[in-house]
C-alpha cells in the first residue's frame, strides 16, 4: 500500500481489505490456545465460560459481517456500476458506508447472547450497535440501487442487472431484519426458531448468492474472450427460479419461526406449557415442504447457470479481435 503507484484506492478494494484483515484478526483471537505440556501436541482454548461464549459470537457475527457482508459489498461497488455502465451514485456515501460499517459491526456480536449469563450491559451494547447498523447498511443499499439512475430501463432488458438489483434489495431486507431481531423483545420470540434460519438464508442466498451469480455472468465472457454469454434467456430463467426459490425458502421459515416461537411460549391457566416439542415439529411440516420446494428451485437455477457458463466457455462466439487502423 505504501509503495502503490495508484494514489487513489477505489472503495471496493477498501471492503476487500477490511475483509482480509478482520477475518485474520478474528481467527487469531478466537483460536488462542494454551499448550497442555511442553512437548505434547494437545492444547486448550484460553477462553472459558461466558467469556468463551462472548468471544465465539464476536467471532461468529463478525465472520458473517466481514466475509459475507464486507467482501460482497466490494463486489457490489465494482460489478453494479460496471454492468449498469454508470458511476457509483455517491462516492462520498460509499466512504461513509464503509467507515460506519467498520466501526459499528465489530460491536454487534453480543446480541446473539440475549437472556444468557452474559452481563446485561454487554447484551445492551450489542443490541444498540446492531440497531445503529441499520443506518449505514441502508445507506449502502440506497447507493447501490441509485447507481442505476438513468439506466432503470435496463431492468427490463438485462437479467444480469435484474439479478444484482435483487441482491441489493435482499441486502436491504436482511440488514433491516437483523437489527430488528437484535432487540430484546423481538429476540425473545425469534431466538432458537426457524425465523433465524430464514433471516440467515435471505442474506446468504438472496444477497450473497444473487450478487455472486451476477458477478459470474459479468466475468464469464471476459474471462474466455467471448462476445457474449451463451444464452441470455437462460440467465432470465435462472433469475426467476432463484428469486421465487429464495422467497419461498425465506418466507416459509419466517412463518414457521414466528409460529414456533408463539407455540413455545403458550401456557395454560396453571402456567404449564401447552405444546410439546413434538407438536411444534408436526406443525412446521407443511412449511418445510415449501422450504424444500424453494431450495429445489434455487438449486435448479444454479445448475442452469453452471451449464450456461460451461457453454459460454466452450461454444460461445469468440470476441472479434480489434483491427489496427492506419494513422492518417
Amino acid at each position: 500500500l505504501l509503495k502503490r503507484k495508484e494514489p487513489h484506492i477505489y472503495v471496493a478494494n477498501w471492503f476487500y481489505l477490511s475483509m482480509i484483515v478482520t477475518i485474520a484478526m478474528l481467527h487469531l483471537v478466537n483460536n488462542v490456545t494454551i499448550p497442555v505440556s511442553i512437548f505434547g501436541s494437545k492444547s486448550v482454548i484460553l477462553w472459558a465460560g461466558v467469556q468463551d461464549a462472548l468471544i465465539q459470537w464476536w467471532y461468529g457475527h463478525n465472520a458473517v459481517g466481514f466475509f459475507l457482508t464486507a467482501g460482497f459489498l466490494g463486489m457490489m461497488y465494482y460489478f453494479v456500476p460496471k454492468q449498469a455502465e454508470r458511476p457509483v451514485y455517491s462516492y462520498k456515501l460509499s466512504i461513509v458506508h464503509f467507515w460506519a460499517l467498520i466501526f459499528l459491526y465489530i460491536w454487534a456480536g453480543p446480541h446473539h447472547l440475549h437472556y444468557t449469563a452474559l452481563p446485561d450491559w454487554a447484551q445492551t451494547l450489542g443490541m444498540v450497535f446492531s440497531v445503529m447498523l441499520w443506518m449505514p447498511s441502508w445507506g449502502g443499499m440506497i447507493n447501490g440501487l441509485m447507481t442505476l439512475s438513468g439506466a432503470w430501463d435496463k431492468l427490463r432488458t438485462d437479467p444480469i442487472i435484474r439479478m444484482m438489483v435483487t441482491a441489493v434489495a435482499f441486502y436491504g431486507m436482511s440488514t433491516f431484519e437483523g437489527p430488528m431481531m437484535s432487540i430484546r423483545a423481538v429476540n425473545s420470540l425469534s431466538h432458537y426458531t426457524d425465523w433465524t434460519i430464514g433471516h440467515v438464508h435471505s442474506g446468504a442466498l438472496g444477497w450473497v448468492g444473487m450478487i455472486s451469480f451476477g458477478a459470474l455472468y459479468f466475468l464469464a465472457p471476459r474471462l474466455w474472450n467471448r462476445e457474449r454469454l451463451y444464452s441470455t434467456r437462460l440467465v432470465a430463467w435462472h433469475f426467476w427460479l432463484a428469486t421465487i426459490g429464495i422467497v419461498l425458502y425465506a418466507a416459509s421459515m419466517w412463518v414457521t419461526g414466528i409460529m414456533e416461537g408463539l407455540m413455545w411460549r403458550e401456557v395454560d391457566a396453571q402456567g404449564f406449557l401447552v405444546n410439546a416439542f413434538a407438536d411444534t415439529v408436526a406443525a412446521k411440516h407443511p412449511m418445510y415442504v415449501v422450504r424444500w420446494l424453494g431450495g429445489v428451485l434455487y438449486l435448479t437455477g444454479a445448475l442452469i447457470m453452471a451449464w450456461n457458463l460451461w457453454m459460454t466457455a466452450t461454444r460461445g462466439a469468440p470476441k472479434a479481435a480489434a483491427q489496427p487502423v492506419a494513422a492518417e
